[in-house]
């Protein structure tokens, strides 16, 4: 693998990890491991269950766990269904590299 297809996957990893741990879109994922709770203005997140459940739920609420599980499956998949995987790969690096240059436009807007 080349330096760039590194940078790419790495991107993309970091997109995905967001997607899963922390977008709204993908709510409906976390919801049967954890409840989150409103107090004091502040969003905690309440793990549920025992066992598997709470595995995948503590899994669920780390942004750093989840994000070794979504390196490892694009991957696997870019090296083992490259044609299927790799588009996938590639809207997830831009979508990856266009929310850290919001984040830059918003910190220089400050």
């Amino acid at each position: 693998m080349d330096a760039f297809h590194f940078f790419l996957l790495c991107i993309a990893s970091f997109r995905l990890t967001r997607l899963i741990v922390y977008d709204r879109i993908t709510s409906f994922l976390r919801a049967p491991f954890h409840d989150e709770v409103e107090q004091d203005g502040e969003t905690y997140i309440v793990i549920k269950g025992t066992g598997i459940r709470k595995w995948i739920g503590e899994l669920l609420s780390c942004h750093w766990c989840t994000g070794v599980w979504c390196a490892a499956a694009l991957y696997v998949g870019v090296m083992f269904a490259p044609y299927i995987v790799m588009p996938f790969v590639w809207i997830l690096a831009i979508a990856g590299g266009a929310s850290l240059i919001e984040i830059v436009v918003q910190q220089w807007s400050k």
